[in-house]
């Protein structure tokens, strides 16, 4: 199955380096992707929106076969991108796989309260996260990520999430959720908190744990790679 990989705000294809080479070794083709606006510090952002960047996973899928279910796997931000690509596109996509995110809803947005102007906003740093979030990241792994962060275009994560297909609802879903435990996002999908979005009306969905910080593509590389891949395999 041809597997797509969206990353979450700052990151581009790179950032799934460690994750790629188990979903090709069981057979997949994995194409992690490097979203528009985030090809370098200096790209140009203006007019960069979050449909953009759907309309680019969009644009993706539609090259493969038609007779070819494609799969979708998204870190953190780039869940609306993969949401609103499955809204479009419903019937080609497989199944989504969101890394510590999940699928918004109608008005969802990805996250307006990092500094940031009308084009660009910038990587904040490491201070501006919960102690939650950069579980297991050291300084020196860090650096290392930081470093390889570019400005995300704003308005992809500012911009508010439009759905029309109630089909998307049924298209299978995993969440590997790693900044809290599966038994507490199952509490919180069984009381519908508003922020899930649409998590509790899906037709299709497993929960897996890895505890972790945010960025288990970095600190728990092996581990998640072999959940993702159980996931596409159901």
């Amino acid at each position: 199955m041809q597997t797509f990989l969206i990353p979450g705000l700052w990151l581009d294809a790179s950032s799934w380096d460690a994750v790629t080479p188990a979903i090709e070794a069981v057979g997949h083709r994995a194409h992690p992707l490097t979203m528009p606006g985030l090809e370098a510090n200096d790209a140009d952002r203006n007019g960069i929106t979050l449909d953009t960047h759907i309309d680019h996973v969009v644009h993706l899928i539609d090259e493969v076969p038609a007779d070819e279910k494609v799969a979708l796997v998204a870190h953190s931000g780039g869940a609306l991108v993969a949401y609103g690509a499955v809204d479009r596109r419903p019937e080609r996509v497989g199944r989504v796989v969101y890394v510590d995110s999940w699928p918004g809803g109608e008005g969802s947005i990805v996250n307006d309260e990092v500094p940031h102007d009308d084009a660009d906003m910038p990587f904040p740093g490491w201070d501006a996260f919960d102690e939650g979030d950069v579980r297991d990241i050291t300084p020196e792994l860090g650096e290392e990520i930081a470093a390889h962060t570019h400005p995300s275009p704003s308005h992809a994560a500012t911009d508010p999430l439009h759905l029309t297909d109630e089909r998307r609802l049924d298209v299978p879903a995993t969440i590997v959720i790693t900044t809290m435990s599966a038994e507490d996002l199952n509490e919180l999908i069984d009381r519908g908190v508003g922020w899930l979005g649409d998590t509790p009306r899906l037709s299709s969905l497993h929960i897996a744990g890895l505890p972790t910080g945010h960025w288990p593509q970095f600190t728990k590389p092996q581990e998640l790679s072999e959940l993702i891949v159980d996931a596409l395999a159901e």
